[in-house]
């Protein structure tokens, strides 16, 4: 009878830690690739637990300054687990670059510690980087148990470029798994066999990733359309006073879109190319600065019928921002060249559609008296916006007002509606100005 008992418990006991292991299995290891002319980059994602597993180093237990303590032998570690070669054996060059250690969170697997480790792997001379086995077997050694899911986030040629900083399962193809064969009991080297694409694909993900990019750039969007809430006026005693025609002030928005586009595709092409270069924290701040000032003008002239020269002098600020996204591309001059075509006809695409969607409806609310109030309370908010973006820029922490103009920015088009709404009633229903 107790060794019945004993077998029950012993059983129960089992059951229940596989229950576990299941309902909070292991977080797998990541190799996300960036597919260049000449080499390959990208960054790996190891999960501290699991690495401690196969190292036999406290390396989950103590995570504290990591990399300061245990930089080098980490290194000598990845070195010699992570082996590309080509299909005839010839072993690819491997770099190390950044390293360090972030928390992360995943819905299976809960809160875990990730070391991030920035590679780069070069083949042999002439040799094509887009066929080659890819020897790698950090962590899987010794854990059995482990993968090591494998995804592409750029790609030119396939058409595969996305930014940084939205979510992986948008951002990457994945393209697939390293894993123990179990049947054979080994690990076999995972050949990775990309299709050769065009420049077409290529050009084409350019325009898409340029209209992605100003569809989710907040900042530059606000620019542009607080710099044009005073357009449909004229000033008056040092005051925004009676509307200009429709004519005039189409004529003042068409004047005011091409300067911001001369000018930040100007630096655009030049950022990109790499003939100038400044630190992105600046350039960020700035942006803030831009709109802030814009705001301010929309409330007060503070620089009247000089809006073109504005448009044009933060156009260039915000063009060396465009580039940062485009810098580590690392193409031909040819390609390169097509790429700041694309990323530009994307972008000029994306804000004159916004601007198509919104001016008529300003250009129509600016003939009635309820303008002032939506153009001093519009204003403000842009004004306190771009103050929320300063302080997070310059000390890369969210704040309040920036969480909210990302929620708020969710309902871009329901704002758009509101104010089709409020224009139309406006006009039709409160005493129109004189023009």
């Amino acid at each position: 009878m107790n060794r019945i008992k004993i077998i029950i418990l012993v059983v129960s006991i089992v059951t229940f830690c596989e229950r576990e292991v299941i309902a909070h299995p292991m977080p797998s290891s990541m190799v996300i690739l960036k597919i260049h002319e000449k080499n390959i980059s990208g960054e790996i994602q190891l999960p501290l637990g699991e690495l401690q597993s196969a190292i036999g180093m406290g390396v989950n237990d103590n995570s504290e300054r990591l990399i300061e303590r245990l930089g080098d032998s980490l290194r000598i570690y990845l070195l010699k687990h992570i082996r590309p070669r080509t299909f005839d054996g010839k072993l690819w060059n491997v770099r190390l670059g950044e390293m360090q250690v972030n928390e992360t969170k995943n819905e299976l697997s809960g809160e875990y510690k990730e070391l991030v480790i920035a590679f780069s792997m070069t083949p042999p001379q002439h040799y094509d980087l887009r066929n080659f086995y890819f020897d790698y077997d950090v962590i899987l050694h010794q854990v059995a148990s482990h993968k090591a899911l494998i995804a592409i986030k750029q790609d030119w040629q396939q058409g595969i470029m996305h930014e940084d900083g939205t979510p992986s399962d948008i951002t990457m193809q994945q393209v697939g798994v390293i894993e123990w064969d179990v049947v054979n009991n080994k690990l076999n080297p995972f050949q990775i066999s990309l299709q050769q694409g065009s420049v077409w694909m290529g050009f084409k993900s350019m325009v898409s990733l340029g209209t992605k990019h100003i569809s989710e750039g907040t900042d530059h969007l606000l620019f542009l359309l607080v710099l044009l809430l005073p357009i449909p006026l004229v000033v008056n005693q040092k005051k925004w006073a009676s509307a200009r025609s429709v004519r005039e002030s189409l004529l003042h928005i068409f004047k005011v879109v091409t300067a911001f586009t001369i000018g930040h595709s100007v630096t655009l092409l030049l950022g990109a190319l790499g003939w100038v270069f400044l630190p992105s924290k600046p350039i960020e701040v700035l942006i803030g600065v831009s709109i802030l000032v814009s705001a301010i003008h929309a409330i007060k002239p503070f620089f009247p019928n000089k809006e073109t020269h504005i448009a044009l002098g933060f156009g260039l600020i915000h063009g060396l921002a465009f580039a940062y996204t485009l810098q580590d591309l690392n193409l031909s001059t040819s390609k390169m060249a097509l790429s700041i075509l694309g990323f530009n006809i994307g972008i000029e695409l994306m804000q004159l559609a916004v601007i198509v969607a919104v001016i008529p409806w300003l250009l129509l609310l600016s003939r009635t008296s309820f303008y002032t109030v939506f153009r001093v309370f519009g204003a403000i908010l842009a004004g306190l916006a771009a103050i929320g973006w300063i302080i997070e820029r310059l000390s890369e922490t969210p704040n309040f007002i920036t969480i909210a103009i990302e929620k708020a920015a969710n309902y871009a088009v329901w704002l758009l509606g509101i104010l089709m709404i409020v224009s139309v009633i406006t006009y039709f229903f409160k005493n129109k100005k004189v023009i």
